[in-house]
C-alpha cells in the first residue's frame, strides 16, 4: 500500500502553541517520525479555533494562519502544500508529506464570505462552515434545537468555494445545515471525520440517509478514531473497522476514507470539551498505530485494491474532482 491520506488533523493548533513559545520546525521535531511510522503521507491540516478562543475567533484564526505559514516555509524540505490536484503526486514523488490546508469552521471570518478569496490565495483548499458552534454561516453539530441550518452567508460561501476550487466539508455541520449544503452544492462532498450513527449515536456521526447522499455526490467519508464517535463503551480499532464494514455495505468501497482526528498531541485546554478519560482509542491511540487498523481490515478480507481506496485513492479522486 502506497501511503495513507489522513482526512483530518489538528496539527496546526500544536504548531501554533509551540511557535508562540519560540520553537521552530514543529513538524519535523514532533510529528514527522510519528507520521512515517503510520505511513501517513498526506493530510488535511485544518485551522481549528479551540474553545479558549471562541470569543475572539478572528484573532486566533489569523494567529494560526500566520504560524502555519511560517511552519510551511521552514519545512519545505520535508512537506509541501497541495494547491492543485497534481501537487499531491509531485510531493509524494519527492518524498514529502503533502498538506491540504483546511479550515475547521469559518467563525473567524465573521460572515465575510469574500475573505475566502484571501484564504484561497494563501493556499487554503478546504473548509467546514462551522465547528460545533453556530456562527454567521451556519449551525454546527452542537445544535440542540434543529430550527436553523445553513444561512445566506453560508450559501454564498459554498458557491464561492466551489467556484474557487475548494472542498466543502460537512463534518461538524448540524443535520439541518447538512441538508442545506446538499441543496446548495454541486460538487462531491467530504465528511472528513465522521462515523456511522447507526453504530454509535453521537451527534457528529452520520445517519444512513446522509451517508447515501454523500456517496451520491461522489464524495468521501473519513473514518474518525476519536473514541466517542466509535463506541459508547469500548472504543477500539476493531470497532472502527465495524464502521468501515457498515459504510462499505451501505454505499460501497469508493466512498470510505480516513479522517483519524488524532488528538494525542493536544493539551488539556484544547481538549476541554472531551469527557474525562475518553481521549484515545484502543490500538489506535495515535498516528504510529495506523498499521494496526489496516491489519484489521486485511484480516477482514479487504484486498490490496480495497485498502488502497480506503487509505488514499478515494481521497485522491475527490481532490481531482474538486481542486
Amino acid at each position: 500500500m502506497a501511503y495513507v491520506f489522513d482526512g483530518h488533523s489538528d496539527i496546526l493548533c500544536h504548531v501554533a502553541k509551540h511557535r508562540a513559545a519560540g520553537e521552530t520546525r514543529i513538524f519535523q521535531n514532533y510529528h514527522a517520525q510519528r507520521l512515517a511510522e503510520g505511513n501517513i503521507g498526506a493530510m488535511i491540516a485544518a485551522v481549528w479555533i479551540e474553545r479558549d478562543y471562541v470569543q475572539e475567533p478572528t484573532e486566533r484564526m489569523l494567529e494560526i494562519l500566520g504560524y502555519a505559514s511560517q511552519e510551511f516555509r521552514e519545512n519545505q524540505d520535508v512537506l509541501g502544500i497541495i494547491k492543485k490536484a497534481d501537487d499531491l503526486k509531485a510531493l509524494r514523488d519527492a518524498g514529502k508529506t503533502a498538506i491540504l490546508w483546511g479550515m475547521e469552521g469559518l467563525s473567524g471570518l465573521k460572515g465575510r464570505t469574500v475573505f475566502l478569496e484571501a484564504l484561497y490565495d494563501l493556499g487554503v483548499r478546504h473548509a467546514m462552515l462551522t465547528w460545533n458552534e453556530e456562527n454567521e454561516f451556519a449551525v454546527g453539530a452542537g445544535d440542540t434545537q434543529g430550527i436553523y441550518g445553513l444561512k445566506p452567508a453560508g450559501i454564498a460561501a459554498v458557491h464561492l468555494m466551489e467556484k474557487l476550487g475548494m472542498i466543502v466539508d460537512v463534518s461538524h455541520a448540524s443535520e439541518k445545515t447538512f441538508y442545506g449544503i446538499v441543496e446548495t452544492a454541486t460538487k462531491p462532498l467530504l465528511a472528513s471525520h465522521s462515523n456511522a450513527y447507526a453504530l454509535c449515536p453521537a451527534k457528529r456521526n452520520l445517519k444512513d440517509e446522509q451517508i447515501k447522499i454523500i456517496a451520491s455526490t461522489g464524495g468521501v467519508i473519513g473514518m474518525n478514531a476519536w473514541p466517542a464517535f466509535i463506541d459508547e463503551k469500548t472504543p477500539s480499532a476493531e470497532k472502527l473497522a465495524d464502521h468501515v464494514d457498515y459504510m462499505v455495505n451501505l454505499v460501497g468501497i469508493d466512498h470510505v476514507g480516513c479522517g483519524f482526528d488524532f488528538c494525542d498531541f493536544l493539551d488539556e485546554n484544547a481538549l476541554s470539551f472531551a469527557e474525562p478519560g475518553q481521549v484515545s482509542t484502543k490500538d489506535l491511540e495515535d498516528a504510529t498505530k495506523v498499521r494496526n487498523f489496516t491489519d484489521i481490515l486485511k484480516r477482514r478480507g479487504y484486498d490490496e485494491e480495497a485498502l488502497e481506496k480506503i487509505m488514499y485513492k478515494n481521497m485522491e479522486r475527490l481532490l481531482y474532482k474538486t481542486l
